[in-house]
């Protein structure tokens, strides 16, 4: 698979021009699992292949439990300047529910030898509307904040029926937790970490002054990415494409020379619509300027129809040329955005 990764990195040198890269990140599994030789072999392909800007952001997703003091300082030695831990919890009872492989006292340890290292940029993950009650949410969230992480992203537990998860509810081994408990645990993350100095500035994410995470930062201001990988999604300002998910069919595939992907031509629909999805969720929301370039009267005049009903309803708030979801609003966000997309 390392292997397979770094060949495709050569296939696609081409994809994003001349671009220089600004951010990096290993994601979408686990990548703290890669040893020392194949986390070299990958990076090293990056900076062969591609323009690296030298304050490029380059992050790893990692479990607390692969993250120990050696394994840390040989990040450090590679370049990856920001972590992003998966903590989920403070709470060993809700951890073993939600099948992690670590306990809230490994999370801490992860958490301290990553500072003591030397990591300056460091995210941590929790996971709310598990079934855990409030104290046991806000006990996560104080912990959190007692660490002080620069950023934290606070996700929403959903339940899909034929995850893992899915099946546990159909079998009564875990509760599915009701709507108005998933809102109330949201407003309290939002106030808590407001007041604890955290910026909300995208529905699930939080972080100090000036440490947003540039990488998905850029996803939601709809910058060109290159995505590396099975399942893998890349995206060029005109089209969307997306590797296949098997993993020995990539691999055979990139052995034979041959990047496996599927690809989306953009209508300018599309693009528009893209454009309200990913704004609407963040604190500098959508600009009305963008979507009346790019759109013509009727179809202008029927979302801003739209959006004048939401700021009726106290779900957003108009002012000058920016309309911005508020609390309440983001509680809603995807309704809310499926009723704003423009169809041909």
């Amino acid at each position: 698979m390392c292997d397979a990764l770094v060949k495709e990195l050569a296939l696609q040198k081409d994809y994003l021009g001349n671009s220089s890269i600004k951010t990096i990140y290993f994601g979408g599994g686990t990548p703290s699992l890669l040893t020392q030789n194949e986390l070299s072999s990958i990076l090293n392909q990056v900076s062969n292949t591609f323009s690296v800007a030298i304050d490029a952001e380059i992050t790893l997703e990692a479990n607390p439990e692969n993250l120990d003091t050696g394994y840390l300082q040989f990040l450090r030695s590679l370049g990856i300047n920001r972590l992003s831990v998966g903590i989920q919890s403070f709470d060993d009872i809700t951890l073993r529910k939600l099948n992690r492989n670590h306990d809230s006292t490994s999370a801490i340890d992860s958490f301290q030898y990553a500072r003591k290292v030397g990591f300056e940029s460091i995210s941590i993950d929790l996971i709310y509307a598990t079934d855990q009650d409030d104290q046991k949410w806000l006990n996560d969230l104080n912990k959190a904040i007692d660490l002080n992480p620069e950023h934290i992203s606070a996700y929403c537990l959903t339940i899909e029926q034929k995850t893992v998860f899915g099946k546990w509810v159909s079998k009564g081994k875990m509760d599915e937790v009701p709507d108005d408990t998933g809102a109330r645990h949201f407003e309290m993350g939002h106030n808590h970490l407001s007041k604890a100095g955290y910026e909300h500035y995208e529905i699930s994410n939080f972080c100090k002054p000036g440490h947003y995470s540039k990488h998905n930062t850029a996803y939601w201001s709809g910058n060109h990415y290159l995505g590396i990988g099975p399942g893998a999604h890349s995206y060029n300002g005109g089209s969307r494409q997306f590797n296949v998910s098997n993993n020995p069919k990539y691999i055979k595939a990139i052995c034979e020379g041959i990047v496996p992907f599927e690809i989306e031509q953009l209508s300018e629909i599309d693009k528009i619509n893209e454009y309200l999805m990913t704004s609407l969720r963040t604190k500098w929301g959508v600009d009305l300027d963008i979507v009346k370039s790019r759109f013509d009267n009727t179809n202008f005049d029927d979302v801003l129809r739209k959006l004048y009903g939401f700021e009726k309803r106290c779900l957003l708030t108009v002012t000058g040329n920016k309309a911005i979801l508020t609390l309440k609003g983001q509680l809603l966000a995807d309704e809310l955005t499926s009723q704003l997309m423009v169809t041909d």
